[in-house]
């Protein structure tokens, strides 16, 4: 018998190797690992672990760390920062991005509502964003993922 470490373990380790949408196909993936369960220890590891549903690159529904990216979302982010912002700059750990006027609030709503993990949180004005990068995270390192998305897709 395993015990509930070894089983949660293996949970991320599948789940990063292979796409899994239910509980059903997490159970069945845990058993031929060699970690039979049932479906309410599977519903309490997911909560346990803080595991999270996000599309992948495919763009189905899967199991993903908490977290994790959700291509749909980011994809949706980077068109609205190619449209939108101006300017990305940096210090410690701030990032400065400037936008059209006006349009300052709608690109901070938007990063907002589709959380990244290097970000903890923006304040808004008309035309300029302040991003505060999380803890570990300088605003150089922000700053050039926020740039990565802006290029993405630029010809």
């Amino acid at each position: 018998m395993s015990n509930r470490r070894e089983r949660q373990g293996a949970i991320l380790r599948l789940i990063r190797e292979q796409p899994i949408s239910t509980q059903t196909e997490l159970a069945e993936a845990l058993d031929a690992a060699g970690y039979p369960v049932v479906q309410t220890t599977v519903s309490r590891d997911i909560h346990e672990l803080g595991l999270v549903k996000v599309r992948d690159a495919r763009g189905r529904l899967v199991y993903g760390p908490p977290g994790a990216v959700d291509h749909d979302r980011i994809r949706g982010l980077a068109a609205t920062m190619r449209r939108l912002a101006l300017s990305i700059e940096s210090s410690g750990n701030l990032v400065l991005i400037t936008t059209l006027s006006g349009f300052g609030n709608a690109l901070a709503e938007e990063i907002d509502r589709n959380p990244h993990p290097m970000i903890l949180g923006t304040v808004a004005g008309d035309n300029t964003i302040l991003v505060v990068a999380r803890e570990g995270t300088s605003g150089a390192e922000l700053r050039d993922e926020l740039k990565a998305h802006l290029l993405e897709g630029a010809a």
